[in-house]
């Protein structure tokens, strides 16, 4: 198997070919800068910090390094995944991580709610974040996806491979 080195440089090789392909035919594409710049974003988000080896991560993988010193905060996700099973097929595993973070979001919003609370500040995160439009989430959620399916295609993992729930091979 690939390791994280070569796991990147393959998604780089591939948004390196997208954006050049993007680039010859821009004008028969209605894409939108914005719309862009997620896609890419979350692709290389997808690439660098939240990448299917995280079910490593009380191990020193590259993923978690770039997290610094919240690195610690992906150490549960891999105690709650075995390597190569459920984290690895191709809808399930790219959604655990997004569903981990999620989670891990919300306790430290309510962390933070509750802290600013105590001190007596009134802050209203909720009023200063704003919904992207359906075309951005759509973007994000591409970008994500299509640079956890290139990781999961370099580890030889197909998406008829039958490890649904299994996380073995189908023989």
């Amino acid at each position: 198997m690939p390791s994280g080195r070569v796991h990147e440089a393959i998604n780089l090789s591939a948004l390196g070919l997208a954006t050049a392909a993007y680039w010859v035919y821009q004008q028969d594409l209605e894409v939108s800068q914005p719309t862009l710049v997620a896609f890419m974003g979350s692709y290389l988000l997808g690439t660098f910090l939240i990448t299917p080896d995280l079910d490593l991560a009380e191990q020193q993988v590259r993923a978690k390094g770039r997290w610094g010193w919240l690195g610690w905060f992906w150490v549960p996700y891999g105690w709650m995944f075995a390597h190569r099973g459920l984290s690895h097929t191709w809808v399930v595993g790219p959604l655990t991580r997004i569903m981990y973070l999620g989670a891990m979001g919300v306790v430290v919003y309510w962390l933070f709610t509750a802290i600013s609370s105590y001190l007596g500040l009134n802050i209203n995160l909720q009023a200063q974040l704003k919904a992207p439009s359906q075309e951005i989430l759509w973007a994000l959620v591409l970008g994500y996806y299509a640079s956890q399916w290139l990781h999961l295609i370099a580890d030889g993992i197909w998406p008829d491979s039958g490890r649904l729930l299994r996380g073995r091979r189908r023989r």
